[in-house]
């Protein structure tokens, strides 16, 4: 990682790296009645003339991230960190006229580098090589930003952010703030859109469905011959600390429960790479379980062998409904010396892409297609699955979910800790199991019935 700092020097404005376009010079926007103003999705694009590729990184959890900019085979890091993995804040500039001309509203907006691109050009490559949101996991180490050339990538809403606007007749110039169009060489030539805001009483509320992602591979046939674990790349699994913890009278069935207390939690296992993890299920004949296979790789992405792992089994709980993968992780709770398990409890998986954790390792698929759970995890009627965890990517099990607590109501006050590790039965193939179990320190409170719970901070990152 080179620590060179770029300078910020001026870019020759006849041949701008980057620069605005629009879809179009109207926009209609609906305000709708109880909202405190409206979404700005102005059609506006930042296009790329040549490829734009930002890594953003943090060296531990006590610093905050780091953009390099791609150069050549390094990586030259921009002056200044970001504060998160969210964007680049402060990147747009945005100029709100009334129909007199008089300036109504800034707005100085972040710019997430990352989403649904649209290819421009009819030269450009033909598939987006970037991935489609940015980051929001707490534990995030990496990821990477960029729009390839000849694509542009949507720089308005962030969001879901109001700009409050009364019904009536705007001009919105979209410009890109100085600093970044010295950076980066964006074009200075500002965009401006009309807009007209639109009293939307009486109409539809607002509705954003988000479809469900179902890009997985099918898995081919039961593998047959002799099961073999190849030289070559290998995933590597790693459980991050518990996080997202509280207190709650909740239980796995959704229940409020008034005498019980329970302390839940939210989990990730990643995987750090170099290979992607694979892992087909056969299911038997007329049975509720699946007999399970783990592939292996070259470096080429072809197929160079393969092991049987355990199993799926069909899990009917509400929240899941769907094949878990038996003993991906385990989850103890430990008293204050790590020697004694006060509460424990295995939670099989259906792995799914769920969070980027850090698109700077070696061998990291930016945009994976199994990102949910509806995408690989299969229904009742089916005969296999495929589950894959792409090197770079983490699978959350969020704290709502069954099987992501522990009932405390009899655990005495005091310090412990919340152990979570990633294939416990050492079923998996990996490249290291010494990395497999995290720790996290949490202090039990209060009395029965009205528990609390103080969560050590790792690094910067605070406890919940």
């Amino acid at each position: 990682m080179a620590a060179t700092v770029l300078p910020a020097a001026p870019v020759s404005a006849d041949e701008p790296a980057l620069r605005l376009i629009t879809a179009t010079g109207s926009v209609t926007v609906d305000r709708y009645p109880g909202d405190s103003g409206v979404v700005l999705d102005l059609g506006v694009y930042l296009a790329a003339d040549e490829r734009f590729e930002l890594h953003v990184k943090r060296a531990s959890y006590d610093r905050p991230p780091e953009v390099y900019r791609r150069a050549g085979s390094r990586d030259v890091r921009l002056s200044g960190p970001v504060k998160d993995f969210s964007g680049l804040p402060g990147f747009l500039e945005l100029k709100v006229k009334n129909k007199r001309g008089r300036t109504v509203k800034r707005v100085a907006q972040k710019f997430c580098p990352a989403g649904v691109a649209n290819r421009v050009r009819r030269d450009a490559a033909p598939v987006d090589l970037y991935p489609e949101s940015c980051p929001a996991h707490p534990f995030t180490l990496g990821t990477v930003w960029g729009v390839q050339r000849g694509w542009a990538l949507a720089v308005t809403p962030v969001g879901d952010r109001l700009t409050d606007l009364k019904p009536g007749r705007y001009s919105v110039e979209v410009s890109v703030a100085r600093k970044y169009r010295r950076l980066f060489g964006v074009s200075g030539k500002a965009r401006t859109v009309r807009l007209t805001v639109r009293d939307a009483e009486g109409r539809s509320e607002r509705r954003v469905t988000l479809a469900a992602k179902d890009g997985s591979t099918e898995p081919g046939s039961r593998p047959s011959g002799e099961s073999t674990v190849p030289e070559g790349p290998k995933p590597n699994l790693r459980a991050l600390p518990a996080w997202d913890v509280t207190v709650s009278k909740e239980n796995d069935a959704g229940q409020i429960v008034k005498k019980r207390d329970y302390l839940r939690f939210s989990t990730t296992v990643w995987n750090a790479g170099p290979s992607r993890l694979v892992v087909d299920g056969f299911r038997r004949d007329g049975e509720e379980v699946m007999d399970a296979y783990q592939y292996f790789y070259d470096a080429d992405g072809g197929q160079a062998g393969f092991v049987k792992t355990g199993g799926f089994e069909w899990d009917p709980k509400d929240g899941h409904e769907h094949w878990h993968f038996k003993d991906f992780a385990a989850y103890r709770l430990l008293s204050a010396d790590r020697k004694r398990v006060v509460r424990g409890q295995k939670e099989a998986f259906c792995l799914a892409n769920t969070d980027q954790i850090d698109l700077t390792v070696e061998g990291a698929n930016w945009r994976p297609e199994n990102t949910d759970l509806s995408s690989s995890c299969g229904e009742n009627t089916s005969v296999s699955v495929r589950q894959v965890l792409e090197a770079g990517s983490g699978d959350t099990y969020e704290r709502s979910l069954p099987g992501q607590s522990f009932d405390i109501t009899r655990v005495p006050n005091g310090v412990y800790y919340l152990e979570v590790t990633a294939n416990p039965a050492r079923r998996l193939v990996e490249t290291s199991l010494a990395d497999n179990t995290s720790l996290r320190k949490v202090t039990l409170g209060g009395v029965r019935g009205a528990r609390t719970v103080e969560v050590a901070k790792v690094g910067s990152i605070k406890g919940h």
